[in-house]
């Protein structure tokens, strides 16, 4: 059974066409240690919801992990601690595009939905990525007209 994440990104940066387009794309730039141990947590399988933030605002679509955490390219080295003792590294999964969603499921509807109150998503608004309990994941799916495709985990 896999776990259920969201992930978030401008769409202005890297957007569900550029996902669809690029196919498996490393989930790079999470700079956040909460996001980042949830990074570490993913399991190829895993599904996850792709949210654009900023502009949009919506849920418009579904990611599947291919591989899991490893450190991020795009990061700095880690620095040493104040002890000597190595930093720790900033993580990337690899993500490929599962599926659209039929109709995106706008941030206003799940603040809105009481069903949907106490998601990550509501409770911690700035965290790019973030878990999903499987009673909210097909919620969202239902509201979304989502079905899951034969081919996905």
């Amino acid at each position: 059974m896999p776990a259920y994440w969201l992930v978030k990104s401008e769409p202005d940066v890297f957007g569900w066409d550029q996902q669809v387009e690029n196919g498996v794309e490393p989930w790079t730039g999470v700079r956040n240690h909460m996001a980042r141990a949830n990074l570490e947590a993913m399991k190829k399988g895993d599904l996850a919801f792709f949210y654009h933030s900023n502009i949009g605002k919506e849920i418009v679509g579904v990611v599947e992990v291919v591989r899991e955490a490893y450190p991020d390219p795009s990061a700095d080295p880690p620095k040493k601690l104040a002890d000597g003792s190595p930093g720790k590294a900033w993580m990337c999964v690899d993500m490929k595009a599962v599926a659209p969603m039929p109709r995106f499921v706008t941030l206003a509807e799940v603040k809105s939905d009481p069903a949907l109150a106490d998601l990550a998503l509501v409770k911690f608004s700035r965290l790019s990525v973030a878990p999903v309990s499987a009673a909210h994941w097909a919620h969202i799916c239902k509201l979304g007209g989502y079905k899951k495709p034969k081919s996905a985990a």
